[in-house]
């Protein structure tokens, strides 16, 4: 199905794949309404960065928090993405949000958190489809000393290494949308024209639940 025809097409990938530029171009180049995640509202992002056994419950209690009431405001009868031919284009996937509490919570705060996420029973609408971008360990630090924001200075490599590897096992068993699953270590899509046409050009091609995009050197 053409990008043109989806109604809720999500981003997704681990820190530094760069999937909230790709999901504000793809936004644009749409004409799109844009729903993203805001890591810098969470005022223990930065701490838990620098030590995650202390700060990974109210970090991730935060985030599920802001995520549910950002899905609650795409489900609004007005902001259905079957309603009125609006398309919505996220750079965040709701299931998305047990894949970090498992990775960084022990099992009391795991068990407190589930109850907690089974209290708000958040729920959004299933995607149309869902761009996960992989890539490199590497490929990822560099990215995120790059783009130099403060909240992320303490990020370790070990971290985004376990990150990588928790996405890679979670998609493995995603099936609740298609996704298209990109090695992104060697694509530009912000800066390169080409690099973000031939990924319009994989998508619009999809005719399979599951689909790989990789552009070698």
């Amino acid at each position: 199905m053409p990008l043109s025809k989806h109604r809720y097409i999500v981003i997704e990938g681990p820190i530094g794949a760069g999937k909230t530029s790709l999901a504000k171009r793809l936004a644009a180049h749409l004409k799109s309404a844009l729903l993203l995640e805001q890591p810098a509202d969470n005022p223990f992002l930065e701490k838990f960065y620098g030590d995650i056994s202390r700060y990974a419950l109210p970090t991730q209690l935060f985030f599920l928090f802001q995520r549910a009431a950002q899905v609650q405001e795409l489900s609004r009868p007005a902001r259905q993405p079957d309603m009125f031919g609006l398309t919505t284009v996220s750079d965040f996937l709701l299931d998305k949000d047990s894949l970090f509490a498992q990775l960084t919570l022990n099992e009391a705060e795991h068990r407190l958190y589930r109850q907690i996420y089974q209290h708000l029973q958040p729920q959004a609408p299933a995607p149309d489809l869902v761009i996960y971008l992989q890539a490199q360990p590497q490929t990822l630090i560099s990215r995120v000393q790059q783009r130099g924001h403060l909240f992320e200075k303490n990020i370790s490599a070990e971290y985004l290494l376990r990150l990588a590897d928790g996405y890679t096992r979670f998609f493995h068993e995603y099936d609740a949308a298609p996704v298209l699953i990109v090695n992104s270590d060697n694509l530009n899509f912000v800066d390169n024209t080409e690099d973000f046409d031939l990924l319009l050009q994989r998508a619009n091609a999809m005719r399979g639940a599951r689909e790989y995009f990789n552009r070698g050197l």
